[in-house]
């Protein structure tokens, strides 16, 4: 067996169990496992986890981490039986939005290929007959439910023992009782895990620590922004109606049952009942007041992440429990506990490897529903470089610095808490905290009546209330359909407006939550050349649009790099991701030759962006600058410097809109100045400000594409309608040979844009598309098409789909007609553009 890294996992909980696993069974041959509790019995949140594997998620990702799990626990047996019990999931809707919920969580199943129905009340007594489907407290009723008979119960503490087992016979080293108090490094990499037992050297460390994971952060200075919760669970005294009908003292037959209207989860115990409720406050768990108890001291009632039960705060929800489930009322909570686990500031896990420490991995904040998945993950991610799960949304650096702020970190955690089971709308903001991150424009978009929605801790106007009076005036043709009233929530008539004045006069768009790096040295050419699918070896003045990739072929982000000199490039990319991936290729290479040394810096914060878009953009900037911005003067996708009103500005002739214009940058002290100065210019030409819900349909008009939603590591270039971003023949960039043999190879799935023939129905997103009444695809990004009065999908779809074909798209519940058509949509020939 040839030799690999020295890996040491920390924690074997079901997370560093499963990625032992994962990597010996890929031949890794030098693995310890290293545990502070007992390897019997842990103490971590896998000791006391009760085990639900809902698939149900509105991300890909997380679907396919549980579905992995799924298998993966089943295919896990010994002595004939497995470690998972495929009773199926059952939601219940007690509301009409609840239901109509479930329909469109349904639709999302279908999207991500797992098998779901929904069934009706009659239905789900028949499959849970202990329910109470007559009238509930406050007059509920059960309405319905959705039925995942692919989900079932982990046995996570018996899967961790039989992983321990597999995984030491192929060699991996596993240290029980033995206390994690130091992480060794050198060089910036990582050469060791200091123990009480002393040091194992490692090549490479991986946190699996749980919500021990912050405190493990700390010891190599790495933000974990997780918090732990603490979350009730009970058992009851046996029910007669369960008398004999399960053959183990943990069995189940029933559904695992979610009764989400109130907070509540329902499994079977043998002849008991397991509830876990999110019902009650928000529990953050202080580390330093655990309770200390060593390994012969453990066992299954007393564990470091099992805290007393509070009945005060279970106190209404068990009154919600006998009220759904009647025969409840016969019994008594026989045991409680408070459980701790983790939450991120996004709900999801923290997958990565620290950007400041060579050799340093993370997976934290994972439940069982995710962890074999996520453990495959990180094994690919370690032995072939990258995932075949798209990782974007679960990656340790997506989140701002200010995002791992303890104060953010504490109070997103618990507001997630809270809404764990609501019913959220995809464009649904964070309560609080608010205004974190603004623009020098705020004050103005404020005066203007500005909605605003939040990413990544950024204020963004969606739509202007000063201009709602512009629709008495909107000419009947751009009038847009009365929408239902889920796509209704956070999107208003009145960018209906802002996209007519962008189209036929000017608008201003705040560009400055895009993320923007300055990348400057001897060596920046050459790391843009190497990383970059794009020809960035032009003069001074020149702007390209090109990919980043994965060695595999695969779209790790798009960005825009503009030559502002011949040592310095300003790039707007997608986030803080492509942030820490850039200056650690910088460090890497300045490291290698120190003649080529490069910088990247985070400028966003200290600069500003104004889209000045429409076909009367030349006229406004004409007032207020001298500077030559014809066409002769600046051509499209090319930047130099300029002055409006004595402000310097970084022009670049782009457009994301599709309309003649600039995106306008300065540094933030001039930001509001630049935006009163092209506001008072254009008001004879009827400017506004326009918000986010006019440029998502502007841009989809274009057929611009949205990285992370329309397409990610999962796709390459030329399916995705991206060919012409690789520069031809460009050679040695990241993923190039993976990229030329994919190119040879027929896709088997095209990003296709789809007009919906009803001229009425909109879709948001992620649902379902049928082609020859089989569910196909899936939506990516979705909008009102205002200028060609036509809702407007882009979907993933079978290459042999071809224009003009029919398909359809089931949006909650119901077919609706559309048409793959040619793109783009709007100005094929770019003459508005270049105008």
């Amino acid at each position: 067996m040839s030799a690999s890294p020295r890996v040491v996992i920390i924690g074997a909980g079901i997370v560093g169990t499963n990625l032992a696993d994962e990597l010996s069974s890929r031949g890794w041959n030098d693995i310890t496992v290293v545990e502070q509790g007992p390897l019997e019995l842990a103490g971590g949140s896998t000791s006391h986890a009760p085990g639900l594997v809902f698939q149900n998620n509105s991300s890909k990702t997380m679907t396919e981490f549980a579905t992995y799990t799924v298998n993966k626990l089943l295919s896990l047996s010994k002595d004939g039986q497995s470690c998972f019990n495929q009773v199926g999931g059952l939601e219940l809707a007690t509301t009409p939005e609840r239901l109509a919920d479930l329909k469109r969580k349904m639709g999302v199943m279908t999207s991500w290929g797992v098998e779901s129905r929904i069934i009706d009340a009659d239905e789900c007594e028949k499959i849970y007959p202990l329910l109470n489907t007559g009238k509930l407290t406050g007059g509920r009723e059960v309405l319905g439910g959705l039925l995942i008979p692919t989900d079932g119960l982990a046995l996570a503490a018996r899967a961790v023992q039989l992983l321990i087992e597999r995984s030491r016979e192929r060699g991996v080293t596993f240290l029980g009782s033995t206390t994690v108090t130091g992480i060794s490094q050198w060089g910036g990499k990582v050469t060791g895990v200091e123990t009480s037992s002393g040091v194992v050297p490692a090549d490479i460390v991986v946190s699996c620590a749980g919500f021990w994971g912050r405190e493990l952060g700390k010891l190599v200075g790495l933000d974990v922004p997780l918090l732990p919760l603490a979350h009730q669970y009970v058992k009851t005294t046996p029910l007669q109606e369960l008398q004999g009908v399960n053959d183990l003292p943990n069995g189940a037959q029933k559904p695992i049952l979610r009764y989400q209207d109130r907070d509540l989860y329902f499994r079977e115990h043998g002849d008991r009942i397991g509830i876990g409720s999110y019902a009650h406050r928000p529990m953050p768990v202080d580390m330093e007041q655990l309770p200390r108890v060593g390994a012969e001291e453990m066992s299954d009632h007393r564990m470091p992440s099992r805290l007393d039960f509070t009945l005060e705060d279970f106190a209404p929800a068990w009154e919600d429990c006998q009220d759904l489930l009647p025969a409840l009322h016969a019994t008594q909570i026989e045991d409680g506990f408070n459980g701790i686990f983790s939450f991120t500031p996004d709900g999801g896990p923290l997958i990565g490897e620290a950007p400041e420490l060579s050799g340093f991995f993370v997976a934290e904040a994972v439940w069982v529903t995710h962890s074999a998945g996520v453990a495959k993950a990180v094994a690919e991610l370690l032995t072939e470089g990258r995932s075949r799960t798209d990782l974007h949304g679960t990656e340790l650096s997506r989140f701002e610095k200010v995002q791992t702020s303890d104060d953010y970190v504490s109070e997103t955690s618990q507001q997630n808490f809270v809404e764990i089971y609501d019913v959220l709308h995809p464009l649904q903001p964070k309560e609080s905290p608010r205004d974190v991150r603004v623009s020098p424009f705020n004050v103005r978009q404020k005066e203007l009546g500005a909605f605003f929605l939040e990413s990544a801790a950024w204020e963004r106007p969606h739509w202007f209330e000063a201009n709602r009076a512009l629709l008495d005036e909107l000419p009947a043709e751009w009038q847009a359909p009365e929408r239902e009233p889920w796509a209704a929530m956070f999107s208003s008539p009145i960018s209906a407006a802002e996209a007519w004045k962008t189209r036929t006069a000017v608008a201003l768009y705040d560009m400055t939550p895009l993320k923007r790096l300055a990348v400057n040295g001897p060596g920046a050419q050459e790391l843009l050349h190497r990383l970059s699918t794009g020809n960035i070896a032009k003069k001074p003045g020149a702007v390209t649009y090109c990919l980043l990739l994965e060695h595999d072929g695969g779209i790790r982000s798009d960005v825009t790099v503009a030559r502002l000199a011949e040592e310095d490039f300003q790039l707007g990319v997608n986030s803080n991701v492509d942030f820490d991936y850039l200056r650690v290729e910088a460090r890497k290479q300045s490291a290698a030759d120190p003649a080529k040394w490069v910088h990247v810096t985070d400028i966003t914060g200290s600069t500003c962006c104004i889209g000045l878009w429409g076909p009367l953009a030349r006229e406004v900037i004409g007032k207020v600058s001298s500077d030559d911005l014809t066409n002769d003067g600046l051509k499209y996708f090319r930047t130099k410097e300029i002055s409006v009103g004595g402000i310097p500005v970084t022009a670049m002739r782009l457009s994301y809109v599709g309309e003649l214009g600039w995106e306008l940058y300065t540094t933030a002290e001039y930001g509001l100045k630049l935006w009163d100065l092209l506001f008072e210019a254009g008001r004879e030409h009827g400017i506004i400000a326009a918000g986010r819900g006019a440029f998502n349909s502007l841009r989809l008009e274009k057929g611009y594409r949205l990285w992370g939603t329309d397409m990610t590591t999962e796709h390459h270039p030329y399916q995705s309608g991206l060919g012409f971003s690789v520069a031809k023949d460009k050679v040695g960039f990241v993923g190039a040979e993976a990229l030329a043999a994919r190119k040879e190879q027929p896709a088997e799935k095209v990003l296709r844009c789809l007009t919906v023939d009803d001229g009425t129905s909109i879709v948001l997103g992620k649902e379902p598309v049928y082609v020859g009444g089989v569910a196909a695809g899936y939506v990516t990004s979705a909008a009102y098409g205002y200028s060609i009065r036509k809702p407007i999908a882009y979907a993933w779809l079978p290459a042999a789909v071809s224009e003009g074909d029919a398909v359809e798209i089931e949006y909650f519940g119901r077919r609706v007609a559309a048409t793959v058509s040619a793109e783009p949509l709007f100005d094929p020939g770019m003459e508005r553009l270049r105008g």
